[in-house]
């Protein structure tokens, strides 16, 4: 997924290491695309080995210098292919930890079940404000003009927390009744 963001941000325009990283924590990539903004400089120098970026300057700021990179045609063609092979993979993802831990819930004493489902649906409470606090800068910094594809994105992200909400509130229920 990291080359693919890089290599969709370096084709709208060059940057620097540093300004790709910039972009993707504005748009909060590590929590969505499952980026983590380390790898950006191992991501750029793979790349460029492999043609699909290029060293088009080196800027001086103040007393460093910074490479500023450009998509090669190798590396649009390899973006088409990269685009192409994440909308047609499934991406469908359970949240395996927690259906595991249900499987056993009963070798816990109620009060402990309760607690960590109560931890659980605490963390994801947070998750969807994180969400929610990131698409309201993105809003602001977009003057309000973000594009309807990225708006189903949003929409969708928040779906998933409600519906994970909502599984956790069951589960809570269910072990209520239970006992």
């Amino acid at each position: 997924m990291t080359r693919l963001l890089v290599l969709g941000i370096l084709d709208v325009q060059p940057m620097s290491g540093y300004d790709i990283q910039q972009t993707l924590q504005m748009t909060d990539a590590e929590r969505w695309g499952g980026v983590l903004i380390g790898s950006i400089y191992h991501a750029l120098k793979k790349m460029e080995q492999e043609g699909y970026v290029e060293i088009t300057s080196i800027e001086q700021t103040g007393h460093r210098q910074k490479a500023v990179y450009a998509i090669t045609e190798s590396g649009r063609s390899y973006l088409q292919t990269l685009i192409k092979d994440s909308l047609k993979v499934s991406s469908v993802l359970y949240p395996s930890t927690l259906y595991s831990g249900l499987s056993f819930y009963e070798k816990l004493s109620t009060n402990e079940c309760r607690k960590a489902l109560e931890e659980q649906r605490t963390a994801l409470t947070a998750e969807y404000a994180a969400v929610k606090s990131g698409f309201e800068a993105k809003d602001t910094a977009m003057q309000h003009k973000i594009p309807p594809m990225v708006l189903l994105i949003m929409d969708n992200m928040f779906s998933i927390i409600k519906q994970q909400q909502n599984f956790v509130d069951k589960a809570l229920a269910l072990l209520e009744m239970e006992h």
